[in-house]
């Protein structure tokens, strides 16, 4: 039986206009390229001085000072000494923050610096942000529930919810810059960072903002965290000898050792960036995501979500696997994660996975969590910019299952055209990105 009904003419207009707006929308004929970064990180509170930290193989694990962890199974992390929030931003402003964010927004500040990007009435809405945190304000909240516990709720603070939620980086550095592009926040656990640089990256593709500043921000350490991660076995219990702890493809190694600090890059349209004669770091030509679907902790058998994810990424920058020279590995030291990510490189990359060079910055200044993928993009760009890759510390018996080129103990200088970025987080998230020299 025939349709009674038509659609009014009007609709069908209007459908119409979006189909074509939709076939019109901007793609892969935007390029994206790093133009500034920022890192504050357990060996460094400077892109520099945590570059050259982790060149020169600096460690950054020591006891805990932030408070008395004597009694806890771990009593070690990667803190991130001198750093005084006032030098980077206003006090008034600084006091309103839980340290995650004054990481985030002070790194920032600084990717932004570096970038050289000027922020005007005219550009303002093109330019964005886009930073999470996998934990968000953790601390805040252990210390106002002893308040509202001890003092009731009369003694709340006002600025407490804006202290806590993680998106309030991204919210803090548009108020202090006048971004008004996109504004928005990730938290996808250990794979925040990468998450947000990557989605960051597609807003410049199709088309949504030319500018955008992408990254993590994470400080963690803290009693409940650390008691958290404990009870759950994730941490290593090395505390007679903590700078020992973060070991990733050792055989010794017997757990993650938890950081903090932040990770930020400025993420512009390539022709954007050149019209202002911007410095230009490297592309990000691909990103990839998946799920394991499996454990909420433990990787998936073989490291088939890890592969997936690598595979998605070469094919969303159209580069095949036997191009890529270097890969910054999640690498966070646990016996079932490093063996997993392993078996994934060799999954992805084939016998192209016995010439790959690989490294771990956790092994320098331990996992930041929600912090990790966004310093380790940095480092990453760093690496192709300077032909330079920092090594991976403490490996001095490597797991004969972990048997490819770490780059154990000293820098090495190589040719970088291409490099992946990986991070893997809790709940069996995934994430990869592919920078490229330009």
């Amino acid at each position: 039986m025939a349709n009674k009904f038509k659609t009014p003419s009007c609709i069908i207009s209007i459908l119409k206009k979006i189909n074509i707006s939709m076939n019109n929308r901007p793609r892969r004929d935007r390029r994206v390229v790093v133009t500034g970064m920022g890192a504050i990180t357990p060996v460094g509170i400077e892109l520099a001085e945590s570059w050259q930290g982790m060149l020169k193989g600096k460690n950054g694990v020591s006891y805990i000072t932030h408070f008395d962890a004597s009694s806890f199974p771990c009593t070690f992390a990667g803190e991130v000494d001198n750093f005084v929030p006032g030098e980077y931003l206003p006090e008034k402003i600084a006091r309103k923050m839980d340290r995650f964010m004054q990481f985030g927004l002070a790194c920032g500040n600084q990717a932004i610096k570096d970038s050289g990007l000027e922020i005007s009435e005219s550009n303002a809405h093109r330019v964005g942000a886009y930073i999470g945190s996998g934990i968000g304000g953790v601390n805040t909240i252990e210390s106002t529930t002893h308040i509202f516990k001890e003092k009731g709720a009369a003694r709340i603070s006002p600025f407490y919810i804006p202290m806590t939620i993680t998106n309030m980086i991204s919210g803090n550095l548009s108020i202090a810059h006048g971004l008004k592009g996109p504004n928005l926040s990730m938290v996808t656990a250990c794979s925040t960072g990468t998450h947000a640089i990557g989605e960051a990256g597609r807003l410049i593709e199709y088309g949504d903002a030319d500018v955008m500043v992408a990254g993590g921000a994470e400080a963690p350490i803290s009693p409940t965290a650390l008691a958290g991660f404990s009870a759950a076995r994730a941490l290593s219990r090395r505390n007679d000898n903590p700078e020992f702890a973060s070991r990733p493809w050792d055989i010794g190694r017997d757990g993650f050792v938890m950081g903090e600090g932040a990770g930020v890059l400025v993420l512009e349209e390539y022709a954007h960036a050149k019209k202002r004669a911007a410095r230009i770091y490297a592309e990000l030509t691909g990103f990839g995501m998946s799920g394991d679907a499996y454990h909420m902790t433990r990787p998936s058998p073989g490291g088939e979500g890890a592969s997936r994810c690598m595979d998605n990424a070469l094919r969303n920058a159209k580069i095949d696997a036997d191009k890529v020279q270097y890969l910054n590995a999640h690498g966070t030291s646990t016996p079932q994660g490093d063996l997993a990510e392993t078996q994934a490189i060799k999954l992805s990359f084939g016998d192209h996975a016995k010439k790959l060079v690989i490294s771990s910055n956790k092994s320098m200044i331990g996992h930041l969590l929600g912090a990790a993928g966004g310093v380790e993009a940095v480092m990453t760009v760093m690496s192709i910019y300077h032909q330079l890759i920092p090594p991976t510390i403490n490996l001095v018996d490597p797991d004969p299952a972990c048997d490819l080129d770490y780059v154990p103990g000293e820098a090495r200088q190589h040719k970088i055209d291409v490099a992946l970025s990986n991070s893997f987080g809790f709940g069996g998230t995934n994430g990869t990105l592919v920078f490229s020299k330009i």
